[in-house]
């Protein structure tokens, strides 16, 4: 909860300090498919998506008060360590995918970036948060619970879940109105970044899966990646 509120409170700030009249318009597409179920519930609040993976976090630290680490600082420093190395881990994912699938005859386009850093800063930074908690906190989850409650083997049921659960995330973001235009690079790097946080999310954890995601995608947004 500690790692996750700087970047929730960045993201949000961000949006409304940079989108000016129309902030949605920067707002990630999970948050905004998170959004627009709720407005059609008929809880159409700004404040209502952060609150409530707010209340989920602290929820759950409560629930787990007594597994707590002492070395507070260690642990939220070593988790920021982790996001970093594993965001260079995905980014050499990256690299290798291309030449990977051309030679499985797949043909490649890696299309450049049209925003504003800055503005890739913040929706990218949302997209970390509001995708893994849509993608792995909730979907995958549920995918091995009902997996294992099916008596699947653990690893089953984990691998099952993972592919599963990224083949619904590479899909969604070719979904809709301003879904992307379906590339072959695209879709299958975002499979097999897919599968990637669902195995950190189940052995690192949500916090270091999605610092991870932000890392990832802020080394994008500045041209790193």
């Amino acid at each position: 909860m500690l790692f996750l509120l700087p970047l929730l409170g960045a993201y949000e700030g961000g949006v409304f300090w940079l989108g000016g009249a129309h902030p949605d318009a920067l707002r990630n597409g999970a948050d905004n498919w998170v959004r627009c179920a709720l407005t059609a519930l008929g809880l159409p609040f700004f404040w209502l998506p952060p609150l409530v993976l707010f209340l989920m976090l602290a929820g759950w630290n409560v629930l787990r008060q007594a597994d707590q680490p002492r070395d507070l600082v260690g642990v939220l420093t070593g988790m920021a360590l982790e996001s970093v190395a594993f965001a260079l881990g995905l980014w050499g994912l990256s690299r290798g995918l291309v030449p990977l699938m051309q030679q499985l005859g797949v043909q490649m386009e890696i299309a450049g970036a049209t925003e504003p850093a800055l503005r890739q800063v913040v929706t990218y930074l949302g997209a970390g948060i509001y995708e893994e908690a849509l993608f792995r906190l909730t979907l995958y989850s549920a995918m091995v619970w009902l997996l294992r409650r099916m008596e699947a083997a653990k690893m089953v049921a984990i691998l099952l879940a993972a592919t599963a659960s990224a083949t619904l995330f590479s899909a969604a973001h070719h979904l809709g109105p301003y879904g992307q235009p379906y590339d072959n690079y695209l879709f299958l790097f975002r499979l097999a970044a897919g599968v990637y946080f669902a195995l950190l999310y189940q052995w690192r954890g949500f916090g270091v899966a999605v610092g991870a995601h932000a890392c990832y995608n802020l080394m994008v947004s500045v041209g790193v990646a």
